[in-house]
């Protein structure tokens, strides 16, 4: 999910500072305001990431035009969530200026239920957040046994001591993770989140491109509706692929013209739903039932597309720590009194990684992270929020309203987590 989030609802602390407590801001420094054309770029960033390489699998399971249907009823619901947020910072700032400055998702949850809220809201962003690399440690294996061992899986499994390829390259990863994870400032590693999308944006544009081409000369059998079966599943890889919510308020706090951010947000939305939507029907009708769950597995062995997947595996690699940031802020903040602990994040890493060797499909595991974690995030809290703080002046259709997101959002979680889950653990039958 886009690479920015790493600053999506924690500070970036300074060592020798005074310890962080329950009311101090997560984002202590502001940021030169941006205009209309860097606003939407930074929603861009903090929305579009690794998780579109897995739409097209996710277009077979359930049919193009359902997911289609899907991804843009997602797209809208996350847009109307976001603003939420928004209104509902802007609202509790008009009651005083006294009020703790409100830089983030985890300051907006301390404001309005304390340090119950903002607990939750810790909660669901090391779950994201860990989730997240989770599927980045799941991708950088799979794509590397794509590219190396799709022929010689078994001479490489005798040769590690009956460890598979997929176990091999994610603990190879491990001791590499361990270092970049051990470094205290990540500031100098920042570029790498720009480069991260500049990559992502080839990727797609490469594999576009190879599938119009296919569509051209073959065209496979493709299927519009799924069935009821793989809704839910379906709904988890599209709210996976719009998580970025805890990035907005950040956002919206550096935009210039602030009056006109909802419009700049929802155009962004939808040039990103277009993305998306070309993305998962060129994929699927290039490939058909053969889709893979990355997309980029289908592409060959040629020059080009192995540089592609390289340079995912590469930028992905070194994201991993920038992505754990927060985690690591949140967990010191709360377990370490706000000071550095190595051995703490040596811990968390190999939590993810264990993690990782268990989920053997990074669809599956896009659908579950996206249902569990992602639909409280963007959908449940917002809303929530957004009631608590305008229950006395709401009339009864904003009740209905809010209300109805906090039930679809907690319906989505359950039973898109329950669904995920069969999809993960049961043995499909063929």
């Amino acid at each position: 999910m886009g690479f920015g989030n790493k600053q999506a609802s924690s500070s970036t602390k300074d060592l020798k500072g005074p310890r962080p407590t329950e009311d101090t801001p997560l984002i202590a420094k502001p940021k030169p305001l941006s205009s209309q054309s860097k606003t939407f770029a930074n929603v861009f960033i903090a929305i579009v990431g690794a998780g579109v390489l897995g739409l097209p699998y996710s277009f077979k399971r359930t049919g193009w035009i359902m997911s289609l249907i899907m991804l843009f009823s997602v797209a809208a619901l996350t847009n109307y969530c976001m603003m939420l947020l928004v209104h509902t910072r802007r609202k509790l700032q008009s009651f005083s200026r006294d009020l703790p400055e409100i830089s983030s998702f985890g300051d907006l949850g301390f404001t309005i239920c304390g340090s119950a809220g903002r607990l939750v809201v810790d909660i669901m962003i090391i779950l994201s957040q860990a989730g997240f690399c989770v599927g980045y440690l799941i991708f950088i294996a799979n794509t590397l046994v794509n590219l190396f061992n799709s022929s010689s899986s078994q001479s490489l499994t005798s040769q590690i001591m009956g460890l598979s390829a997929k176990s091999f390259y994610i603990w190879t990863c491990f001791p590499f993770q361990l270092g970049l994870n051990s470094i205290p400032s990540l500031t100098q590693l920042a570029p790498l989140s720009i480069f991260a999308d500049i990559v992502d944006l080839g990727a797609m544009g490469v594999v576009m491109v190879e599938d119009v081409l296919l569509i051209i000369r073959n065209r496979p059998e493709v299927r519009a509706f799924g069935g009821l079966s793989v809704f839910f599943y379906g709904m988890g890889v599209a709210v996976y692929a719009f998580e970025g919510i805890g990035m907005v308020l950040p956002i919206e706090s550096e935009t210039r013209e602030k009056e006109k951010f909802g419009r700049i947000l929802g155009l962004s939305m939808a040039f990103i739903s277009l993305l998306y939507g070309s993305f998962g029907v060129l994929g699927y009708f290039a490939f058909g039932n053969e889709t893979k769950d990355i997309i980029t597995a289908n592409l060959g062995a040629g020059l080009i597309s192995s540089l592609v997947q390289l340079g995912l595996c590469i930028n992905l690699f070194f994201t991993f720590p920038l992505m754990m940031n927060p985690v690591y802020e949140i967990a010191e903040r709360r377990f370490w009194g706000g000071r550095y602990c190595l051995w703490l994040r040596w811990v968390l890493v190999l939590a993810v990684s264990l993690v990782a060797l268990l989920v053997p499909n990074f669809a599956d595991f896009m659908s579950l992270v996206g249902s569990s974690v992602c639909c409280g995030l963007g959908f449940v809290l917002p809303a929530l929020f957004h009631l608590l703080v305008f229950k006395e002046e709401m009339d009864l259709k904003g009740w209905c309203t809010d209300v109805g997101i906090v039930t679809v959002g907690v319906v989505l979680a359950v039973s898109g987590t329950w669904y995920a889950l069969m999809e993960i653990f049961s043995v499909k039958a063929l």
